[in-house]
């Protein structure tokens, strides 16, 4: 039997005789690149613990995830992530299609493991990923505990990149009101430029969600602003067809001449 079959099943008495007969517990894999990366995104610990025992590389890069730690993180398993991190794993690692293993914990949603990888030196503004950043990536998945906890332990709310090329407009594309509300109080820059919809305005317009339309517009959002999917605010609500949006932007724009 393959290895990688062994490990991705939970069968930890057959990768022990694996190994036992020679089997490579580094051996590469294109999709895991190692069995112990394997073991952690299935969620596996007493496979992950019997790898690590016979000598898996703990920080060996490269596959889907990246590292282990990153795999186990996006599967929300706290008890592996600890496991790894106790075994010598490198916390701020980066690659993978979470970029860290910390966003990969968020976009999980749970909280606990986020927490622990920031306990544990995990860099709160590290750039990578989909989302850029752990922060946008919890905007975007509406976890608004999450954005709280990182707020709280330093993460940048103005940093830029990911597709949404901030955490606001981020919030504001996933129609969080509260999120949004939060972000701003914690000093976000309403106009800040980027991403697909260029700016949290444009997103929110594209959306069709007045509410957090007004809120934008209530703290300074530029209406004229031109980039992004839609060029302007104003294009995207006419997508969205919500005649209040529509007005809205218009009156926003009368009020800036």
């Amino acid at each position: 039997m393959d290895i990688y079959h062994a490990v991705s099943s939970g069968q930890t008495d057959t990768v022990r005789l694996l190994l036992d007969e020679g089997a490579d517990v580094n051996a590469r894999n294109v999709w895991y690149q190692t069995p112990l990366q394997a073991a952690a995104w299935e969620g596996e610990i007493d496979v992950v613990q019997l790898l690590l025992d016979k000598g898996a590389k703990v920080n060996a890069q490269g596959g889907q995830y990246g590292t282990a730690l990153q795999a186990a993180a996006g599967t929300g398993v706290t008890k592996t992530v600890q496991l790894l991190l106790d075994r010598g794993a490198n916390v701020n690692a980066r690659g993978g299609i979470y970029g860290t293993a910390l966003q990969a914990a968020v976009l999980r949603g749970v909280r606990e493991t986020v927490q622990l990888l920031l306990d544990r030196g995990a860099n709160v503004n590290a750039q990578g990923g989909e989302y850029g950043t752990a922060l946008q990536a919890a905007a975007s998945e509406r976890a608004i505990e999450i954005v709280q906890l990182l707020l709280d332990r330093g993460a940048d709310v103005n940093a830029q990149g990911g597709i949404y090329g901030t955490a606001l407009q981020a919030a504001a594309s996933k129609e969080d009101m509260e999120i949004v509300q939060l972000l701003l109080d914690r000093g976000a820059d309403v106009n800040v430029q980027g991403g697909i919809y260029e700016t949290a305005l444009q997103a929110a317009a594209y959306r069709g969600i007045t509410d957090i339309v007004r809120l934008l517009l209530d703290n300074d959002a530029n209406v004229n602003t031109e980039g992004g999917e839609y060029r302007t605010a104003l294009h995207a609500a006419t997508i969205s067809r919500n005649p209040e949006v529509v007005q809205l932007l218009l009156d926003g724009d009368l009020s800036s001449i």
